[in-house]
């Protein structure tokens, strides 16, 4: 049974106490639901979705593991993996691979689309399974608060896959930050070129769904739509690489990138709920497809002697005006993060942060050439986000993008889509997960999956 939404006292209250073993990345060792006997030993993995990102995950994780289960409602998905892992074994069904292997298993990789993603970590946690879950981590709020929940409960290492999380950039980023080079910051500037461009985007904003067309032979269409509740037909344009600027499928631009970029300054700044999101409306409001063009504000509240803090979301085409002092170019290209302090700020270009700089170029030529000003290294380094969920799990630690993190950060972006798909400013209160106000919105926080896809039909 799913838990009231009125039984919170906060978000963050609530993780400090009842995921208090998961406390830092290295922390004392966790109580884990199944052990793994040491750094040495190998993990039995499974994975369920083998498109191109949850290919290379299963790829990723494979090395020194034992591959023993592989899933996809597609068996022409199974195609390229069948020769590189032959003693695995293959499944359309997700539910049918855990009922029949789950003795078997220790670890399920989730990289199916968005709609899909809760079901399986659900189902697979609520067996004792660690789990790694592609990015966003859910479609729903109530999902993302669902998952932290049982993640704690369990005693369960858990990820998800917004791999620059794990990266040198992005503790570059907030260690910079903690050593005070740009002091306080009220303004973070964020941007994408999706949905306008990029993988899985073209631009065109649908305004109905494509027509059917028969699925692949051998595909379980119906498994597929998971727990969606409308009759939409198989379509090139959902399958195998079109669903995310689907409503019903996956989160948007917003959805794909933000857990990228909005990452980095979420967790250098230490960033909670927001308060509010707001929304500039690029085009129409649109119910089953995102349109091309919103900005959107994110509000965040003081935490202790820091100062609230504007996060302002750009998706393509629109692009952010260069913030004041700012002197590195305008911005544009993929994507990109610039936090704006009062003596400076951090930049990157690109989705992730892999190359950081400070800003005016003055402050940054200054700080490469005097060895003295180097901000000591304090976070600790990971082997990237796959090898840290591994790790983690051989070892009994929290990985580096756990729910504990990763649930409230997806927490924040799903609202801002909800602000995109109402075209109205979306009040939040995170204690009561209540949004006020805005009652399209409000819908949408917890909305019934069909029959079968159920936490009472999976638990």
């Amino acid at each position: 049974m799913q838990p009231s939404p009125l039984n919170h006292p906060s978000r963050r209250t609530f993780l400090k106490t009842s995921a208090a073993a998961l406390a830092a990345p290295m922390a004392a060792p966790l109580i884990l639901a199944k052990s793994v006997a040491g750094a040495n030993a190998k993990l039995n993995i499974a994975w369920v979705g083998l498109g191109m990102r949850g290919w290379g995950d299963v790829c990723a994780c494979a090395e020194g593991n034992n591959i023993v289960a592989l899933c996809d409602c597609d068996p022409h998905m199974w195609v390229q993996a069948k020769p590189r892992f032959p003693k695995a074994k293959y499944y359309t069904d997700f539910r049918e691979m855990l009922a029949e292997m789950g003795d078997k298993i220790d670890a399920v990789g989730v990289g199916t689309p968005d709609h899909c993603h809760f079901a399986v970590a659900y189902l697979a946690m609520s067996m004792g399974k660690h789990v790694f879950v592609q990015k966003p981590l859910v479609h729903t709020l109530r999902e993302a608060r669902t998952l932290q929940q049982l993640a704690a409960k369990k005693g369960l290492v858990t990820q998800m896959g917004n791999q620059g999380h794990a990266s040198e950039g992005a503790r570059l980023v907030k260690e910079w930050y903690q050593a005070g080079l740009i002091g306080d910051v009220k303004e973070v500037v964020v941007w994408t070129n999706r949905p306008k461009a990029g993988w899985g985007f073209n631009g065109k904003v649908m305004t109905g769904f494509p027509p059917a067309v028969a699925p692949p032979e051998g595909m379980d269409w119906n498994l597929w739509l998971g727990p969606c509740e409308k009759k939409v037909g198989h379509s090139p344009a959902l399958h195998p690489r079109t669903w995310r600027p689907w409503w019903d499928f996956g989160c948007g631009g917003l959805g794909d990138i933000g857990c990228h970029t909005i990452d980095t300054p979420y967790w250098a700044l230490e960033l909670d709920a927001p308060d509010s999101v707001e929304v500039e409306m690029k085009g129409e409001v649109n119910p089953i497809h995102t349109p091309n063009g919103s900005i959107v504000t994110f509000n965040f509240p003081a935490r202790g002697d820091k100062p609230p803090v504007r996060l302002k979301w750009y998706e393509g085409p629109s692009l952010p005006p260069a913030p004041a002092g700012y002197d590195r170019g305008a911005p544009g290209g993929e994507g990109g993060m610039i936090m704006v302090g009062e003596k400076g700020g951090i930049c990157h270009g690109g989705m992730r942060p892999d190359s950081p700089a400070l800003y005016p170029k003055e402050k940054w030529d200054a700080y490469r050439t005097d060895g003295d000003k180097k901000v000591a290294k304090t976070i600790p380094r990971t082997g990237g986000i796959y090898r840290d969920w591994l790790d983690a799990i051989k070892n009994g630690r929290k990985s580096c993008s756990d729910f504990s993190y990763s649930g409230p950060l997806t927490e924040t972006i799903l609202l801002g889509t909800l602000a995109i798909r109402s075209g109205k400013t979306v009040n939040w209160d995170a204690a009561k997960m209540e949004i006020n106000g805005n009652p399209e919105a409000a819908k949408m926080i917890n909305p019934e999956a069909r029959a079968g896809w159920r936490i009472k039909d999976l638990a």
